[in-house]
This record gives C-alpha cells, structure tokens and sequence, in this order.
C-alpha cells in the first residue's frame, strides 16, 4: 500500500575533555561560527531547562548540550534531566518544569486542541529511529503475522501507534486496547501502553509478543536477547518525522530571541550528528556522558547503517535514525489526517472536528528553524536529493 501526497504551495573509548576538544574541532559545517544576538536579558537570568526520555529521539538536544552549543550561543542551559515515560515528560511540560523537550509528534497535537496548552512544534529533532521488535524465533515476520497477539506501544499519542495501525488495518486486522494477555479473536491484535525501558524484558518473559519504540530498545533487544526487527519505521515511511522540538508559545513571544539561539544550537547539533556517528554513539553511552543507560557497541547499531537484507525498500536509503531540522508541511498533514483514523484511549472528539490546514498553522512555527538552516545554508545541509523544492515533499509511505 502506498501513499504519495501531493506537494503543498572518533574511537570507541576516549576521554570526556578529549572527546570534547575533538568533537567541537572537528565538527564540520556544523562548527560556522554561531549567530550573533543581542545577548538577551532572558538568556541571562533564567536558566532552560530541558527535559528528556533515555532513548536516541532525545540525541540533537543533548548533543547541543554536551558539546558546548547552548553556551556559545550564549545560553545558560540546565543539565537535561531524565524521565521515565512520556506521562511523565507531557506532565513535566505542561507544569512549566521544562522549557524545551523533545515529544513524539502526536503529543504537543493533544496538547494544543484538546488540553488547550499553547505548545508549539519548533523542528523535527530527528527522522525515522523505531522499530516493531519480536522474538527471533516468534515466526512474525510482517504485520500480518501479528493477528491474536500482545502489542506493546510507548504512548497513545505516539508515530509508533499511528504506524503500527496503519499497517495492521492494511492485512484486514482490528486494532483492539484491552487489558494485556486478554483473550482474542483471530482478526484481533491488542495494543496498550509499557514505557520504554520495560519493553525488551517483557518481551523476554512473554508477556508481549512484540513492541514498537524508538532506540535503543530494539538495539538492546538485539544484542542482548538476540531478537529479530521485523520492520524499520523508516522503512514504512520514508524519512518520517518522530519527535518534535516543542516550547511554550508563551516563552517563544516573550523571549523570540532565547529561542532563536536554542534552535540554533540544536540544528547545529543534528549537522554534527550526521558527520560523526561514531562519536554520537559514544557521547550519548553509559561509556561516554551517560545519558542513555546502554553500552558504546549497542548504540553503533543505531547510528550505524542498516544491513541490506533487513529492509523491504533498500532503494531508499533510509538511516535507521536521521536528523532533519524543518518540519515539512505534509508531514504534519498526514499525521493529523491518520489521527483521526488511529485508535486510542480516551475521547478523540477533538480530533474529529479538527480542520487540518488551520491545526498546521496553528500547531507549528517555523521560522526559527528557516532561519537556523538559512545560517546554515540553507536545508540542502540535510537534503537527501530527493526533492527539487528544499522546503516541500512527497510522504511516501509503503505498507507490504
């Protein structure tokens, strides 16, 4: 099944000063020289404070943290602080106890027009980064094979939600949320929620036959239970957006500035995470700075390439996790469009008188990161020659 919208008008173990002296220096086209500002009164008196989940969805804003770029944008910038599950990081934000945070694409949607929160979609933080996981030897091999059996997905305002859907409605089955290990008819799958981290050791245990989540879960799942990605989520939707760059509109009205400078420096971190995979992995590890709780060797998976033999669409050459700062118009579209198709817990009235164009507008700005990728020069820093139009696409979506 395929979906085509129409255009819209370093060394594995090094050093923490080492590391950090190297990669700074060696950072390519994303070491320009930062844009000048007038150094804000905001920026100097309040700190931002930003809050994130310990998966590599989280990598640009922690990049940027790590390697200095807040700071020389003349930012004072909290150490990022760890949650557990989105409940946690939706609740954090919605409380005020973070300024930025990355978010799955959906949420800041149930965020703006059913909470009535004046959050805004700054910039993609990264593209692709899931995976539906199953046991090795659990002979599921596609969506199909997933008829009567346990799903476990990380939030019902979730990219994986919305694509685990999608690809079972297109083999005939029903999506069902029931309680876990509930009994089902042949046609039925049932999904409903695990935070990230328990989702490899229940697969382990049984309780779930599959999960679809960002990494490093499925690389954990890989290497240390030896089980099978049955699907790349980049793979079934070629370069999709996953999680969000998201501030209050509040703090964006009142300090325009503070957040020009901080997307600076986050797409400034995802050009450097292009050129240094290698060093990415090892800065996000437990042997490097920490803020994922896995091992150097698992996260080279990630920020490796995909074996060949494991995609359905090689020709695409899709990375298992990209970085792609501007959020392109269609993608947003489609989102809001199979939202409304996409069950999930709780009253979805919202979403059924939603008018798409308008949400767009109202749900993302833009301009920042224009402005960013201009001081760049311009979105072809990120481009996958795939477009002839820099800032408009085609979603290519295939469900096999």
């Amino acid at each position: 099944m395929k979906f085509n919208h129409v255009k819209p008008v370093c060394p594995n173990s090094i050093s923490r000063r080492s590391f950090l002296k190297t990669a700074i220096g060696t950072a390519g086209i994303a070491a320009c020289a930062p844009m000048v500002f007038p150094c804000s009164a905001a920026a100097k008196k309040r700190p931002l404070k930003i809050g994130y989940l310990p998966i590599t969805d989280a990598t640009p804003l922690l990049v940027a943290y790590t390697l200095g770029y807040f700071s020389h944008e003349g930012l004072h910038v909290e150490p990022p602080v760890m949650v557990r599950s989105w409940k946690v990081l939706s609740e954090s934000f919605l409380t005020g106890k973070f300024d930025l945070a990355h978010m799955l694409f959906p949420i800041p949607v149930w965020m703006r027009f059913k909470q009535n929160v004046p959050v805004k979609v700054l910039a993609w933080n990264h593209t692709n980064g899931s995976a539906v996981t199953v046991k090795a030897d659990a002979g599921i091999n596609r969506f199909a094979d997933l008829a009567g059996k346990q799903v476990a997905v990380p939030s019902w305002y979730s990219m994986h939600n919305l694509v685990m859907q999608l690809g079972l409605q297109v083999q005939g089955l029903e999506p069902v949320i029931r309680p876990p290990g509930s009994k089902l008819a042949p046609h039925e799958v049932n999904l409903f929620i695990l935070p990230p981290p328990d989702m490899p050791q229940a697969l382990l245990g049984n309780k779930i036959d599959a999960f679809i989540v960002a990494d490093p879960f499925n690389a954990l799942a890989q290497e240390k239970f030896s089980a099978k990605i049955m699907r790349y989520s980049g793979d079934i939707w070629k370069n999709h957006p996953c999680c969000v760059v998201v501030a209050n509109e509040h703090l964006i009205q009142e300090s325009p500035i503070v957040i020009q400078k901080a997307v600076n420096a986050i797409v400034r971190a995802q050009a450097w995470c292009l050129q240094n995979p290698k060093e990415t992995a090892h800065l996000l590890s437990r042997d490097g700075e920490g803020f994922l709780p896995v091992k150097e060797s698992i996260l080279h998976r990630v920020f490796g390439a995909i074996p060949e033999k494991e995609l359905i669409h090689p020709q695409w050459n899709v990375e298992r996790i990209g970085f792609q700062p501007f959020p392109f118009p269609t993608a947003t579209r489609f989102i809001l469009e199979q939202m409304k198709k996409t069950k999930v817990e709780g009253n979805t009235d919202f979403l059924t008188t939603l008018d798409v164009n308008t949400a767009v507008a109202q749900l993302v700005d833009d301009r920042f990161v224009r402005k960013a990728l201009d001081d760049m020069g311009g979105v072809k820093t990120f481009s996958h020659g795939d477009t002839e139009d820099l800032f408009s696409r085609e979603e290519t979506v295939e469900l096999n």
